[in-house]
């Protein structure tokens, strides 16, 4: 490589030399990098891509003489080596081989943080290739600061960078070996370059599961092992701790290796799906398991307006929830309608063996049960034949969604000699979501982690296995104890709660708290373009200990008869930049969650409840929407400014509403309250006019013993004050306004938030059960018609009946969702539920990275900062909107469940308290709930007083059902006569938390008591 040295003319700072490098021509070969690449419509691409050579890229070894003055060099290699292992014991590296990255991450991730790891760029690129979160994984693996990892930029040192072999047909190299050799080469380059500098240094061991990478390597004279055989092989307590991480196990053959009875069809080659759903034959879409009966499932696909049936294993075949899944459709003479009967997997399948897929009477069970599956749907579908729905079978994954599960383990699967024995054994998993199957792993540990809460990972799902095969990953405490029941809510729903790192923390100011909003002048950036807003009347209204204030508002008479009315919103992308890892972040995490007794910030805490925080008495930097407002509380102007503000004070809902009631109180902050709830009134009744709904889910508050405590005592249905209602129109009316501007400057990137119009099909059942049980209708022709018919659901004896039924109609919605304005037409901008055409989310910055991208857009329109390169990207505001909404879904998932525990605990303290029950019998609470939904062998029930839903199966034939009235008789307490249990009527049950004896999974138990007991049922 040729080199020549420029001189710069002089100046006031001397400039180091430029060296400017020329590619040798010997080079050119290596390069260039040309691959074919597949586009998504099918279009074969011919890609060339450059990469440059370097001899100056460190090699990472303490002792390393050559490499000690090349930019980047870090002595992380040590001359010692790892020595904790039989039979590589006098020192040695591991070479990482992507396999292991892609097949045993939970191992790579555990392995002792003093093993030195060497990870080649090839390993890397092709794990990102493969699998995006696994690679997120390995990163988070290298930047560990603890570990002794090393990159080796393998392809771009020249002694190690490869070409593709050239070939034809059998001899041509595939893309997978050219990967292989490039990795071996970073085994045969170490040694040598090492030795030019001592003569004493560890072995390079690579540790692949691929045994054809391992045989080449061993004829090249190069030592390669197994993960099986490397873990074997580790000393003491590290192999105990390792030897379950391995999937597959240490064992010789591992479960998934058994050959057996048929059980799935195989799936079809990836090419054969993708065409047939390309042409139609096939469709696509994600697999959703029936949370009631494990043997039945549904997919959702484009183009039908219902969903497709899958009944039993075999339809199944292997779908795990949320998989997308390829479904072939049959013939419409065999469509059905979903079954009637509650099937619990924990309670059917309660015998199965775990060793043994083929043990006697297994499969004689497994079959009955599958006949009285399709005899309840054969007899469903004959009765009734308006519920049919399309009906088919899996061919084939496009994508799984298999990740780390919290377990139970199930105590039913161990024999009791094997309750002591501390030898590996086979037993069964059941994940804490009822929805997924139960998962067979290998593991020594089995008598310890019988009441433990575990972390366990599907690998494979054979053809001849009923269940999938997994691997124990870790423990997570005992059962019951709320730190193993808040962690594994954590993980169950892909909440991150990682502390923030160093890099994020560097973004921070460097004042730290004692940063403040610097004395106004025109030197002072943080005033450019701001209006100073100090001395308006702002105050903010928020549930009782919010410390992350975002909002503030403000409104005033004008003196043309008009009002001014100002929503402020935390100025948070004043501090958190675009691209930088504390943006990263954010875009990862998505949002808050909200616990009921922690909350898991999007932002560090220094920005989230202190510098962004709209705190009273505090000067803060905000981002304001400003109306003009006539009496009617129609806009006549908007304008939006960077402001800086100063709260007069920080209120709860019920201390504004009480200050706005107090009629002795006259001051401008008063008055400014009761303006603003008077505008928000009359706002409240336009949207309702033009058709926004008002559903309903029930909010409750839990009642801790202590600010400092986490004992929950109690727990009561949230009350709803005019103040509520006052701060949602004006944030509505906030994101409404900033929608229309961003779409209006930038109509192909806009972060909008939409709420489609539901399929008129959803409400088929609630339309039905409220015309045959309280001769009612339900219009869904709109959403205006919709929010009629609701108001008119009443029933004069039952105040709760109408919120019942808002409930139910909340649950035949479809979710709400962030978009790019540019990746769907105009006409489907709209929100279904507020009946406006257009929306966004801009008020929680703090909370709600949606908004963050809402806030630099906004900011941009007016022209106060150039919009980022990344926010004028279709693709990349798609691809961060994506993750947005899935974080967004599973935060309010982890919440819902968060108080359902805390429910539990609460209900199980109110017993106690009382002393009315008895406390270790689990039973806490007699409470009234509603039918929501009747079965052929028990009810679903909702008790809004504590907005929980339970099951109440029967296990005797006694009762006769109707399902065409979705009614239930009940022989009555006193031997004479039925009663009858239908849909929408009122019981008593007692509610009580049980504990799976096998599972040892704790789940909401409900008895019927009234008006008959269910006990003999």
């Amino acid at each position: 490589m040729a080199s020549a040295t420029t001189a710069l003319p002089s100046s006031s700072k001397p400039h180091p030399p430029i060296t400017i490098l020329k590619r040798a021509r010997a080079d050119v070969p290596l390069a260039q990098n040309k691959f074919l690449k597949k586009t998504a419509r099918g279009k074969v691409l011919n890609i060339l891509r450059e990469r440059y050579l370097r001899d100056d890229i460190p090699c990472g070894f303490e002792g390393c003489d050559l490499c000690r003055d090349f930019p980047g060099y870090r002595p992380v290699l040590p001359a010692k080596g790892y020595t904790q292992h039989t039979k590589y014991g006098d020192g040695h590296w591991l070479v990482v081989d992507t396999n292991i990255v892609l097949h045993q991450i939970d191992l790579l991730t555990a392995l002792p943080p003093s093993l030195p790891l060497i990870i080649p760029s090839t390993t890397i690129r092709e794990t990102r290739h493969r699998s995006l979160p696994l690679y997120n994984r390995l990163q988070q693996v290298i930047q560990d600061e603890d570990r002794c990892v090393w990159v080796w930029w393998n392809e771009e040192r020249r002694e190690t960078a490869t070409l593709p072999k050239e070939g034809e047909g059998e001899e041509k190299e595939t893309i997978n070996d050219k990967n292989d050799r490039a990795i071996r080469q970073t085994l045969h380059f170490y040694p040598t370059h090492i030795s030019q500098s001592t003569t004493k240094f560890p072995k390079l061991i690579l540790l692949t599961d691929d045994r054809r990478n391992r045989e080449i390597a061993d004829g090249e004279g190069l030592i390669a092992i197994s993960a099986r055989d490397y873990v074997d092989g580790l000393i003491g307590e590290e192999r105990e701790r390792l030897v379950d991480l391995v999937v597959g196990g240490v064992d010789e053959v591992s479960v998934g290796e058994k050959k057996g009875k048929r059980i799935y069809q195989d799936y079809l080659p990836q090419d054969t799906l993708l065409a047939g759903v390309k042409t139609g034959r096939y469709h696509q879409g994600h697999f959703n398991a029936n949370p009631y009966n494990y043997l039945e499932g549904t997919v959702r696909v484009p183009g039908l307006n219902k969903p497709v049936l899958l009944v039993g294993r075999e339809a199944m075949n292997r779908s795990v929830d949320g998989d997308v899944v390829v479904v072939d459709i049959l013939p419409e003479s065999e469509w059905k309608a979903p079954g009637t009967e509650v099937v619990d997997q924990d309670v059917a399948l309660r015998d199965d063996d775990a060793d043994d897929d083929e043990s006697p009477g297994l499969a004689e069970k497994e079959a009955e049960k599958s006949k009285a599956e399709k005899m309840d749907v054969d007899e469903e579908t004959k009765r009734k034949p308006k519920d049919i729905l399309p009906t088919g079978k899996v061919v084939g994954i496009v994508k799984r969604n298999w990740r780390a599960y919290v377990c139970h383990l199930d105590r039913s699967s161990l024999s009791e000699a094997a309750l002591t024995s501390l030898s590996q054994q086979t037993v069964f998993a059941t994940p804490l979501s009822t929805s997924l199957p139960r998962i067979r792993l290998r593991t020594r540990q089995a008598p310890s982690l019988i009441d433990q809460k575990i972390l366990v990972t599907i690998d494979s799902w054979s053809v001849n296995s009923r269940y999938p095969d997994g691997h124990f990953v870790r423990s997570l405490g005992k059962v019951e104890s709320k730190e193993a029941e808040q962690e594994s809510l954590l993980l169950e729903y892909e909440v991150p709660y990682r502390p923030f790192g160093r890099a994020i923390l560097n973004c921070l100011p460097e004042e730290g708290d004692k940063w403040k909003v610097p004395v106004k002048s025109a030197e002072n950036l943080e005033w450019r373009d701001r209006e100073d807003l100090r001395d308006l009347i702002v105050c903010s209204i928020d549930p009782p200990g919010c410390q992350d204030i975002d909002d503030a508002l403000h409104a005033r008479k004008l003196p043309n008869g008009n009002v001014e009315a100002g929503v402020h919103i935390a100025d948070v992308s004043h501090f958190v930049h675009p691209d930088n890892p504390m943006d990263s972040e954010a875009a990862s995490r998505g949002t808050t969650v909200y616990l009921v007794d922690k909350r898991i910030d999007m932002l560090p805490s220094l920005l989230g409840t202190n510098l962004c925080s709209l705190r009273p008495f505090v000067e803060r930097l905000a981002f304001s929407v400003i109306w003009e407002m006539n009496e009617q509380a129609e806009i006549v102007k908007v304008r939006f400014v960077k402001s800086v503000i100063a709260s007069k004070e920080a209120f709860t809902y019920e201390a504004a509403q009480l200050r706005k009631d107090d009629k002795s109180l006259n001051d401008p902050l008063t008055q400014s309250i009761r303006l603003l709830n008077t505008l928000a009134i009359k706002l409240k009744e336009g949207r309702m006019r033009a058709g926004a709904l008002s559903l309903s889910s029930p909010e409750l508050k839990i009642h801790l013993n202590s600010s400092e405590s986490t004992e929950p005592i109690d727990v009561e249905q949230k009350q709803q004050r005019e103040t509520n209602s006052l701060v949602e129109e004006f944030m509505l009316l906030a994101n409404i306004s900033v929608a229309a501007k961003i779409q209006e400057t930038f109509p192909a990137t806009a972060v909008l938030r939409r709420h489609c119009p539901p399929p008129k099909t959803n409400f088929e059942a609630l339309q039905d059960i409220l015309q045959k049980r309280k001769n009612m209708t339900l219009d869904v022709s709109s959403s205006g018609a919709l929010a009629k018919s609701l108001d008119a659901c009443v029933d004069p004896k039952e105040p709760e009946f109408n919120t019942l039924v808002r409930i139910m109609a909340t649950r035949c919605m479809l979710s709400a969702e962030y978009f790019c304005s540019g990746s769907v037409s105009k006409e489907t901008y709209g929100h279904y539920g507020l009946a406006s055409p257009i929306y966004t989310h801009f008020t929680s910055p703090i909370r709600r990275y949606a908004d963050v991208l809402a806030h630099r857009q906004l900011a941009a329109a007016i022209n106060y900062t150039p919009l980022h390169p990344s926010l004028q990207s279709k693709s990349h505001v798609e691809k961060t909107l994506n993750v947005v909404n899935k974080r967004h879904r599973l935060a309010q998932m982890a919440g819902r469940a968060s108080v359902e525990f805390y429910v539990g605990l609460a209900l199980k303290a109110r017993g106690e308290k009382t002393g009315s029950v008895d406390a270790s019998s689990g039973k806490s609470s007699r409470e009234e709930a509603f039918v929501i939904r009747t079965f052929k062998n028990g009810l679903a029930v909702f008790v809004s007083k504590l907005g929980l839903e339970g099951l109440i199966t029967f296990k005797k034939d006694l009762h006769t059902f109707d399902p065409e009235n979705y009614t239930i008789k009940i022989p009555s307490d006193k031997g004479k006569g039925e009663i009858s249990v239908s849909v929408f009527d009122k019981i008593m049950v007692d509610i009580s938390i049980e504990k799976d004896q096998n599972t040892q999974r704790g789940k909401v138990k409900m008895v019927m008591v009234g008006p008959v007991s269910s006990e003999n049922l």
